[in-house]
């Protein structure tokens, strides 16, 4: 993410210009942005004609600047772009104004937004920032018959391929070399700076073996670690051992994995940990809180009207801040945001027990 611009507005607003760079960034922003904010950008929109001497077609696209008075958000990764909507307060044709519409936000649009940041957007706005000096990761997780590669990013690790077939012996048997060419071709396709190859037992050492041969520059990317599994369960052996941050000083999804493994072991042994909105908001007014752990989904849905908590959230993140706790944000994109979501969306692990 670029922040190329920021100043100081009334009332404790302030506008601030960003380009988003990849969909980690828009995934980030769709948590930045929430009803009642200003969201300004280029954009098109199909206006109807005026003039009576030309056929109606139903109206022509032409390019405007629009600023809109921000209704709903709604983020799609596969279509790599964050779609804003709401009702336009100020536009380059002021015929317009008052109409609703759709910004369709992709990489490398500028856009600008007038808001309060809250400090958990804050902060959202700088890990986005310092993560465009992260480099691009990649886990390849093998064992005998099958293959998976996923890509790494900050809303979660998501499968991009995989390779699967029978082995051992017998006419429908499947060689492993076929197996090692299929994933080779995969990893050579990818733009990545650094690729982690895992999986149980001897395999990966063979498919390693295979790049150097047949891959050298991807093999030259490429380490390798020890799981028990494959697939997502590999990909999460590889985030709790921490191989990532060996060429990234630091990612969110190794944080939520530690936090919630913490969590779920204080809680199966009673001691200091607390879940729930209830019971979370009464640790954070003991200052008992020394991590708050939430849930992105849990933060925008009771910042909006569709909450039904009757605890302030906001109130929750200020106060443990303000008594010295620290908050993780965790995406509902991955496990760890999953298990926290069964948990109500919110927990701490806490200085001492409550009784």
């Amino acid at each position: 993410m670029q922040l190329t611009d920021r100043e100081p507005l009334e009332g404790g607003r302030e506008r601030v210009t960003v380009v988003p760079e990849s969909v980690d960034d828009l995934w980030h922003l769709q948590y930045v942005l929430e009803p009642g904010d200003r969201v300004a950008g280029d954009t098109t929109r199909r206006i109807q004609r005026d003039d009576e001497q030309l056929r109606d077609t139903g109206g022509e696209r032409e390019h405007l600047w629009v600023a809109l008075a921000v209704e709903d958000i709604e983020f799609h990764k596969f279509a790599n772009r964050l779609r804003v909507g709401g009702e336009i307060v100020a536009c380059s044709r002021e015929d317009q104004l008052g109409f609703h519409h759709t910004l369709n936000v992709e990489a490398r649009d500028e856009i600008s937004i007038d808001k309060r940041l809250k400090p958990d957007q804050e902060r959202r706005l700088e890990e986005a920032v310092e993560a465009t000096e992260n480099p691009d990761v990649a886990i390849a997780t093998v064992e005998e018959g099958q293959a998976y590669v996923h890509d790494v990013a900050q809303y979660g690790a998501e499968e991009r391929a995989s390779v699967t077939g029978p082995t051992g012996k017998g006419e429908y048997a499947r060689d492993r070399s076929e197996l090692f060419a299929d994933l080779g071709k995969i990893l050579a396709r990818l733009e990545v700076d650094a690729i982690i190859l895992a999986g149980p037992g001897f395999t990966k050492q063979d498919a390693y073996k295979y790049l150097e041969g047949n891959h050298p520059e991807v093999a030259e990317l490429t380490t390798m670690v020890d799981t028990a599994g494959v697939g997502d369960r590999g990909v999460h052996e590889v985030l709790k051992r921490g191989a990532v941050a060996d060429v990234q000083e630091a990612t969110r999804i190794e944080a939520e994995a530690d936090a919630i493994d913490e969590l779920t072991k204080r809680i199966a042994e009673g001691a200091k940990a607390a879940y729930g909105p209830e019971n979370v908001a009464q640790a954070a007014e003991y200052g008992a809180i020394e991590e708050l752990l939430i849930l992105d989904e849990t933060l925008r849905q009771e910042r909006g009207s569709d909450g039904d908590w009757t605890i302030d959230v906001d109130t929750i993140v200020r106060t443990t801040e303000q008594k010295g706790g620290d908050v993780t944000v965790f995406s509902s994109e991955f496990p760890p945001g999953e298990q926290l979501s069964n948990l109500g969306g919110i927990a701490a692990l806490l200085r001492y027990r409550l009784q």
